[in-house]
């Protein structure tokens, strides 16, 4: 068996593909994104396929032949350049010269893995004497839920790729395999792992000690150096990708065709991590970057990770803060009895109230009387007068009558929690640690199909 790295080498070759390449080199330029726009700024759903301007007329004339045997399943010079076509479109890549043989190579890639996936399946099919193999049903209610989440109709997302050169059983090949894969992983192993109380308590703990160190919220791509043929084609790879999102392909788009991240399914988004959740190399880089701002190839053990950092927050040990408030207003020259009647008319008000539920409608019965929603802050960012009063009160309370420059207010305290890790319950942290153990059980059972698969490249 030839490995991945000689499997991308030989990808180069094969005169069809390479007759291929001048239609697909032949697309317009890519819309760039408006003035003001972050580079690599994901798209409102990070599942949604970004629909690229067409790149190229459906190629004519091309002579079909076989570029690679998967286990003696053929792999079609048509099969890799409808593979590239919909990584291009899919992705927002503009084809050109220096990443067209990355692309190729990805796709020959992607098409060996799930040749390997769809073999293994229609095995166990057998074994287990059930179907593992998604139904035509399946692949179309996911199609439809993509095409829902871009704002189309099924019909019209697969007529915006046939106008691209993609033909629809090539978008549905893929999904079918996605969407069969995932199922018999869970289904196999999904039931074996328990995710017990003392790893979940562990979990909790390190969220705590790491409360106060500053959070993160990151998307990623991860470029798989097993994959990629070596840690040198890994970062040309990542830095070609790197290029292309910052010309302004969406960066959940490129993670959903390009990462080897298990967050590919979800755009590439990973949430907030805190310091030691993520490889050293890329804790260091997190520090340096700004928010909106998308990483240099950040090389670590196993690949290369792309890093669109976000937002990024003060440590968790943070107080954060939900106030409503009722006002009357009363300049810095009001006479005292000014003072004291508006106390009063505030006074009789609280008696009435019922913590935050009932502040706004019941201040609204009383004349010269303002109310709202001051929404959530930290501790630190209130005012004098305001951080004092709302450090005394519980959940639910109302303060007394609070003079201020601009007039007399009473504060109701309706929440009160610590910023960062520790917002993330019990639940989450369970379901964060079941998809990471079984996307590593993934991971291996590719691995192994891989290593004891026959694989010829020509």
């Amino acid at each position: 068996m030839r490995s991945m790295g000689e499997i991308a080498g030989a990808a180069r070759a094969g005169g069809a593909i390479a007759c291929a390449m001048g239609l697909i080199l032949a697309a317009p330029a890519r819309p760039q994104p408006a003035s003001g726009a972050a580079p690599g700024a994901p798209p409102a759903s990070a599942a949604t396929p970004a629909l690229a301007p067409p790149t190229a007329p459906a190629a004519q004339g091309l002579s079909e032949g076989v570029v690679a045997t998967v286990n003696d399943d053929i792999i079609s010079s048509y099969d890799v350049i409808q593979r590239m076509r919909l990584l291009i479109v899919t992705a927002g890549i503009q084809p050109t010269e220096q990443n067209v043989p990355e692309i190729q190579r990805e796709a020959l890639r992607s098409l060996i893995d799930e040749h390997l996936e769809m073999q293994e399946l229609r095995t166990q099919s057998k074994t287990q004497k059930f179907n593992l193999i998604a139904k035509d049903d399946e692949v179309n209610d996911e199609l439809a839920d993509i095409a829902r989440s871009n704002n189309t109709s099924a019909d019209q997302l697969l007529g915006q790729l046939a106008a691209q050169g993609v033909g629809p059983d090539t978008f549905k090949d893929q999904l079918r395999a996605e969407i069969s894969w995932r199922g018999w992983i869970r289904g196999r192993y999904g039931s074996r792992l328990a995710i017990g109380d003392d790893q979940i308590k562990s979990y909790q703990a390190r969220l705590v000690a790491e409360a106060g160190k500053p959070q993160f919220q990151i998307s990623e791509v991860f470029v798989d150096a097993a994959r990629a043929g070596g840690e040198e084609a890994a970062e040309r790879a990542a830095a070609q990708l790197i290029a292309e999102i910052q010309k302004g392909a969406p960066f959940a788009a490129v993670a959903r065709q390009f990462s080897g991240s298990p967050t590919a399914a979800n755009g590439g988004e990973v949430g907030w991590v805190s310091p030691g959740e993520m490889p050293p190399e890329v804790d260091q880089a997190l520090g340096a970057l700004r928010a909106g701002q998308l990483s240099s190839p950040i090389p670590v053990k196993d690949g290369v990770y792309i890093i669109l950092l976000k937002q990024r927050r003060a440590g968790g040990a943070a107080t954060l803060i939900s106030l409503k408030q009722a006002a009357i207003a009363l300049g810095p020259s009001a006479s005292d009895a000014e003072v004291a009647a508006a106390n009063s008319k505030l006074l009789a008000l609280r008696a009435k109230l019922r913590g935050c539920d009932n502040l706004v409608s019941e201040a609204a019965k009383v004349f010269g009387v303002v109310s709202g929603d001051l929404g959530e802050a930290e501790t630190k960012d209130l005012a004098p007068a305001f951080r004092q009063a709302a450090e005394a009160l519980g959940v639910g309370e109302i303060s007394q009558p609070i003079r201020t420059q601009a007039g007399l207010h009473l504060l109701a305290l309706c929440g009160k929690r610590q910023g960062g890790a520790q917002m993330m319950t019990h639940n989450q942290i369970e379901d964060r640690l079941y998809g990471e153990q079984l996307s590593m059980i993934a991971k291996r059972y590719l691995r192994d199909l891989r290593n004891s698969a026959t694989i010829e490249v020509r």
